[in-house]
């Protein structure tokens, strides 16, 4: 953790009289303080209510110890706006995007100070990543409207949206590799089965790529791939789909390879950490290799209820809303054994969790 180190006289922290003496040495006392009080932790999004109310970010130590919860309200005295839905990053800031509320505020992703915020120029906003000194934020829209959805294109040095890129319905998760930006549409309150790859530099879809219905994650590999993980389209739809995982080579942007799953399986919340490749499924962790990949039959981690997760080494992290109406937690967990390591309480309806290093 980074300190500020004051330099203070003794002078000037006592008041005394003495005589003039040439020889005096004035003491000197180093004083340190804390002034990136969030930095080498986890930051966790809080949705909040629905209705009324706002959304909250908790803060949890890299030590897995302890949660401090409200830290926006905390450092600002404000709040984020209704349903946090999601944090992006740059080197210096943190941007959190309030879904309902149509706020993305920019603060110091280690005092959480507030640098600026952006209230116009958003619908319905979902996820934030940057590339050549500008951020991109994907927007829904009017979810019951499949042609007005769009990327969002913010100059980060004004921190003022300055362009939109028109994309096909429900754009969610957004990643940059690097070269392209890929978005998974997942199809909004519809169902779609593609992803966007957008071309920085111009700011123009360069292509959209075929994967299964609803795509709700993607990551890369060590080897440059990128791993898409689709739910499938759900029963409640009327015509149920199973989920699937597709590999894309980014340098073709072709799926070279894809996995089905059972029509009536609907994994989430992929993660890859180191050559391991995790998700998510009727309350079971599954893991298998992303060199030789195949899917698992038998889980990690069984009996949970989770809302997202992520895996750092060999610890999960996931988050449990409850009852959706009360505080819910984090769940710590040691893959390897499945032992449950700890349980911290973090704000109403948390969802996703992010290192802050």
């Amino acid at each position: 953790m980074k300190k500020t180190i004051y330099l203070l006289s003794v002078l000037s922290l006592f008041a005394f009289s003495c005589e003039s003496d040439d020889d005096f040495t004035e003491p000197i006392i180093e004083v340190e303080v804390e002034d990136e009080a969030y930095e080498n932790g986890f930051l966790v999004t809080n949705q909040g209510p629905f209705n009324n109310g706002f959304g909250t970010v908790s803060f949890i130590d890299e030590g897995l110890t302890t949660s401090e919860n409200n830290i926006y309200q905390t450092v600002n005295d404000d709040n984020l706006g209704n349903i946090v839905q999601s944090i992006g990053f740059t080197e210096d800031n943190a941007y959190v995007v309030a879904n309902i509320g149509n706020r993305l505020t920019i603060v110091d992703r280690f005092t959480f100070e507030e640098v600026a915020r952006i209230e116009t120029g958003l619908s319905n906003p979902r996820f934030f990543t940057s590339a050549n000194g500008k951020g991109y934020l994907t927007n829904w829209g009017d979810g019951a409207d499949a042609t007005d959805d769009y990327i969002a294109v913010i100059d980060l040095s004004t921190n003022t949206v300055t362009n939109t890129i028109a994309v096909e319905e429900g754009p969610e998760e957004i990643l940059y590799n690097g070269t392209y930006l890929y978005v998974t549409n997942q199809g909004g309150f519809g169902v779609n089965d593609i992803v966007t790859v957008i071309d920085p530099a111009t700011d123009t879809v360069v292509t959209t790529i075929p994967v299964g219905d609803a795509p709700n994650g993607l990551e890369l590999d060590s080897s440059g791939n990128l791993w898409v993980l689709a739910g499938g389209s759900p029963s409640f739809t009327g015509t149920e789909t199973a989920g699937s995982l597709s590999v894309i080579n980014t340098t073709t942007n072709t799926v070279s390879a894809s996995f089905d799953f059972g029509v009536t399986d609907h994994p989430n919340y992929i993660n890859i950490e180191g050559q391991n490749l995790y998700y998510y499924l009727n309350g079971e962790v599954f893991v298998s290799s992303t060199t030789d990949f195949e899917i698992p039959t038998t889980p990690e981690l069984t009996g949970l209820s989770l809302f997202n997760m992520i895996v750092r080494g060999d610890t999960l992290l996931g988050t449990n809303a409850g009852d959706f109406a009360s505080n819910g937690s984090v769940e710590v967990y040691n893959v390897s054994t499945g032992e449950l390591i700890n349980t911290l309480t973090v704000g109403v309806i948390p969802e996703n969790i992010y290192f802050n290093e």
